[in-house]
């Protein structure tokens, strides 16, 4: 087999994996699709439904029944605008909030257990790896920088950090 199909075939069986094991300790209350819009209402709460469109890359029809299932669970709210009553406004419960952070605990148990398996570097390596072929981190000069990051440090701390990597792939 060629790298790519080596590739494809782990990447397929690791996301199979981690998707059952995310679907069987959510449930019944969660999925892996209402976790994926209410940790999109963590960042951009409220939101209409159509700015989940964009995120979730589905059809309009698809969204409204997602959000019909998650009202009926005690998920979000839909509320009319008082000024513009066309526009609905969607917004987390209680119970919401509560469950987008029991989600984001589970999944970060789940891709813990699995980098559990590799050593300090190999994981910053890994992580590096994988943004490189996702697309999420570009050449920027000498160095590179990761796109949306959020971690506070600044880009000449990054260079550095992803020169070091960079030279332990070689």
């Amino acid at each position: 087999m060629d790298n790519a199909a080596d590739f494809v075939k782990s990447w397929t069986k690791l996301t199979k994996d981690w998707n059952a094991q995310m679907e069987a300790e959510l449930a019944p209350q969660l999925t892996v699709g209402q976790l994926e819009v209410l940790e999109l209402m963590l960042a951009h709460e409220p939101m209409k439904p159509s700015e989940l469109l964009p995120h979730l890359e589905t059809t309009p029809a698809a969204v409204t029944t997602l959000l019909d299932r998650m009202e009926r669970g005690g998920l979000v709210e839909r509320k009319r605008d008082e000024n513009d009553r066309r526009i609905v406004w969607v917004t987390m419960t209680a119970l919401g909030r509560t469950e987008v952070q029991r989600g984001l605990d589970v999944r970060g148990a789940i891709a813990n257990h699995s980098l559990d398996r590799l050593s300090s570097h190999n994981r910053q390596l890994l992580v590096y790896l994988i943004s490189k072929v996702a697309g999420t981190r570009e050449v920027s000069g000498t160095g590179e920088r990761q796109v949306n990051a959020n971690e506070g440090t600044n880009e000449e701390t990054k260079e550095t950090q992803n020169n070091n990597v960079e030279s332990s792939v070689i």
